[in-house]
Order: structure tokens, then sequence, then C-alpha cells
């Protein structure tokens, strides 16, 4: 019996980084290597469609993308009430979306197709989405209460969560967030804030979903910052923070990222080091509305240092800029995003399945054969509470 010619390993991973993510999901039943390596963070970081956008409209959900040029395409996603009202939030954990509707939110899987809708249990009707996270190990119980709430998809349960968040060493020092829109890494949430006593002082703020707590994690490399200026915190190569300030005045954006990957214990030790600075005078504020999310950006730092912004001109139209250390090398209108403020989120091609499914379905998704790898978590709160 003749031996079958293998290809390298090396070989076989980059073939695979350049499949869309879409087909990749199939594949996960090749062999069992295979499917170890569709959830390894660095095959995820090296894909060659790893960088997009989402930007999510009243009636459409567009994928955009620097490949290397800017390329938008349409997503068909039947998320329920899409078609007659745009989603109040939209936040990213792990590829996934999460889209905060009139009632209740959707997570979808964007590659994937894959959909869940969450009922809200509450009696108020206004909700703000905070973030999306996760918690293999910990089983929620379901308890309608005032103010902030998870709802668990492996159980399709609620769980209260402590209403204050502290800092441990001054226990009297309350936080307030300086973006309501959290950002996920290891299954945890995070959000920039400030003191409540002192608004120019700011830090790392996060909630851990296993124990229900929330910790002062860190500080900021900007310790002092002007409450106008755009500082945006978001994932860098997947297991680290970034962070962007763009200054209201000068328009000067400043960009760092810690120096280690970030742990899933509350250590306050995250080193920061400057990534890179543009100052370049047509370069437009980045905020024009305060009551709009800020911009959506990621670095592109496999050839070279880029910016890539996503952000609204002062007409609410979606722009996407590419910045180079010492130039704009080039900014496109999103023309076929014809609504004016559309939401926005970088989001990361991946493979991970929606967990759960709501209770009345669960026997029929056993009988079925669906299989849920993760328990997600949805964390909200409601809009008349700025953070409690």
């Amino acid at each position: 019996m003749e031996n079958k010619e293998k290809l390298p390993w090396e070989l076989v991973e980059d073939i695979l980084s350049r499949v869309p993510p879409k087909p990749l999901v199939r594949f996960r039943t090749v062999c069992k290597r295979w499917n170890t390596l569709f959830d390894d963070n660095t095959f995820i970081n090296n894909h060659k469609m790893t960088f997009r956008f989402i930007v999510v409209t009243k009636s459409k959900v567009y994928s955009v993308s620097l490949n290397p040029e800017i390329e938008v395409s349409e997503l068909t996603l039947d998320i329920p009430g899409l078609n007659n009202q745009k989603p109040n939030d939209l936040v990213d954990c792990n590829g996934l979306l999460l889209c905060g509707m009139k009632e209740g939110a959707v997570v979808c899987n964007p590659w994937s197709g894959q959909i869940r809708c969450i009922k809200a249990e509450v009696s108020q009707s206004s909700l703000e989405y905070r973030g999306l996270g996760y918690d293999g190990n910990r089983i929620g119980k379901k308890i309608v209460y005032e103010t902030l709430a998870i709802d668990d998809l492996g159980t399709d349960t609620w769980k209260q969560v402590l209403k204050e968040v502290k800092d441990e060493t001054s226990p009297q020092n309350l936080f307030y967030m300086h973006s309501t829109r959290g950002v996920s890494l290891n299954g945890n949430l995070f959000w920039v804030a400030y003191y409540q006593s002192h608004r120019s002082l700011l830090l790392v703020v996060s909630f851990d979903f296993g124990s229900g707590k929330y910790f002062n994690f860190c500080g900021l490399p900007c310790v002092e910052n002007d409450h106008s200026d755009a500082l945006v915190l978001r994932v860098f190569r997947g297991d680290r923070f970034s962070l962007l300030k763009q200054c209201h005045v000068t328009k000067k954006i400043q960009i760092w990222v810690a120096k280690d990957k970030i742990d899933n214990g509350h250590s306050r030790d995250v080193k920061w080091m400057s990534f890179m600075e543009v100052s370049i005078p047509d370069l437009p504020y980045l905020v024009q509305k305060q009551s709009y999310p800020q911009p959506s950006y990621f670095i592109d730092d496999k050839r070279d240092k880029r910016l890539v912004v996503c952000s609204c001109d002062v007409n609410g139209r979606a722009w996407i800029y590419v910045v180079g250390e010492s130039k704009l090398i080039s900014k496109t209108r999103l023309d076929f995003v014809v609504d004016p403020w559309p939401l926005h989120c970088t989001c990361f091609p991946s493979l991970v399945m929606v967990g759960g499914c709501p209770r009345e379905d669960k026997e029929k998704k056993k009988k079925q054969n669906y299989v849920f790898n993760i328990s997600f978590l949805i964390f909200f709160c409601l809009v008349a509470f700025f953070f409690f």
C-alpha cells in the first residue's frame, strides 16, 4: 500500500488562511487538527481577510474590507426587524455581533449566518446594550431587576450584577464610562472610564463575567484627557489593547499599544508603548456628534504601520480613512451606505458558533444535533442610567 504524500503543515496553514471564512466552517469536520487550528488566535490574526468593518443601516448590513483597496459588500443576514429600523447598538466579540434592537437584541455570526434572538425580560422597554462576553464555567440565574443584567445564551437565563464600580484601593471613588460600548477580550468587558470626582483622570475598568464583578483594571498612557477628545480602546493582535486618541483642537492622532498580552487576572501592571503619531492638516475630527459612537479603527502592521478608521462626516456620511505615519494615504466615502449616521464597528471573521438556544427550542435542537460550544453572555444597561 502506497504512503500518501502529505503537504507540510506550514503550507496547509498558509493555504487555509487564504480561504474566506464561510467555507472554513465546513472544513471543521475534515480532521481534529483543522478544527483546532480554526480556533487558534494566531491563525485568526494571520487570516488574509481579517481586517474589516461592519456597517449597519436601517435595512442593510455591509462588510468593508481593505484587500488592499476598499471593498464594500452587502451581507445577507436574516435579522428580525432590520427592514424597518436601525439597531440602537452594535458591538462585537470574537467575530460575533450584538445588535441591540427596539425590543430585545440579536447575536449573529455574519460569516456563517448563524443568528440568535434575545428577548429582554425586564419591564422597561428602553435598553442600551453595552457589550458581549462569555464564561463557559458558570450558569446564570433568572433574575429580573432594576438596572444591570446579564443574559446567558447557554441557559437562556438572567443574572443580577452589582450596580457600583469601585476602586479596590479607594472604595469611595466611583467611575463613569467615557464610552458606552465595551471592548471584549478573553471573555471580559473593558471600558475607558473616568473618576466621578475628576473627569480628566482616565483608566480602564473591566467586568468579569465569571465573578460578576467590576475591577479597576489599569491606567492609560494619556493620564489626563479633555472629555471632548476622541478616545477609543480596541483589541490589538487578538491578545492585547490598543488606544487611539485624537485631540479635538489640533486633530493630532496618537496610538498606543500594550507591550504584553492581557491575561485574565485583574492586574494593574499594563505597560503601554507609543505605536504611531499622526499630525495631518487635512485629517478631519473623527467625532462629529457627541451622542454618536466614537470612530472604529484597526491597525494594519503586517506590511507597514497603517491606521484604518471608519467615521462619519458632519453630514453623517460614512468614510474610511487609511493613514500612514506621515500622510493620509486615502479617504473613501462609502456611497453604498445611503442612510446617514450608520452604526459601525470592527469585526474579525471567525468560526465561533453562536451559543445556546431558547428554552422552547432546546429539545428540538437536541434532536437536530446542533452543537453550541461557547456560552455567550449579553450585558446591558438601561439608557436612563449612564453607568449605574
